[in-house]
């Protein structure tokens, strides 16, 4: 398979390279196929491409590894949606704004991205926890909860 992509010109792709999104991804609803493309040089970053869209393109890296205090619960939806039925077949990651310089970017801490591994099913889940920002600067510390505060 063939695509066109936003950074990469032409790829092409096996199928098992292939994400499905069944509720497509918020903004992009009708967007149901993407594929996680390296970025070449750079192993904290990847592209989230669309199949069937060259524009549609977002940066993601593993909000683990750039904010160290970072977690939170899936939801009973999406683990439904994703048929998970334990935590070894996920990874998550966040979508990028990258800025230069890199210190600057932020990563969207409200919105994961869940990934199934075996299912390759995923869903960006939206929180409802004001602990993370939507423009959460790399490397800053998040937002103290209203208890600690």
């Amino acid at each position: 398979m063939l695509i066109q992509t936003k950074f990469f010109g032409e790829v092409k792709l096996n199928l098992e390279q292939l994400w499905r999104f069944p509720k497509g991804v918020p903004g992009f609803e009708d967007q149901k196929e993407f594929v996680l493309l390296p970025i070449e040089g750079n192993s904290l970053f990847q592209v989230l491409q669309s199949t069937k869209k060259r524009d549609i393109a977002l940066i993601v890296g593993n909000p683990y590894v750039l904010v160290h205090e970072y977690s939170f619960d899936i939801d009973e939806p999406t683990i439904e949606l994703l048929d998970i039925k334990q935590e070894d077949d996920i990874f998550v990651l966040g979508v990028l704004s990258l800025k230069d310089p890199l210190e600057t970017s932020t990563i969207n801490l409200q919105a994961p991205i869940v990934f199934h591994t075996t299912k390759k099913l995923a869903k960006q889940m939206i929180l409802n926890d004001n602990k993370f920002a939507v423009r959460h600067v790399i490397g800053s510390k998040p937002l103290p909860n209203k208890e600690e505060a």
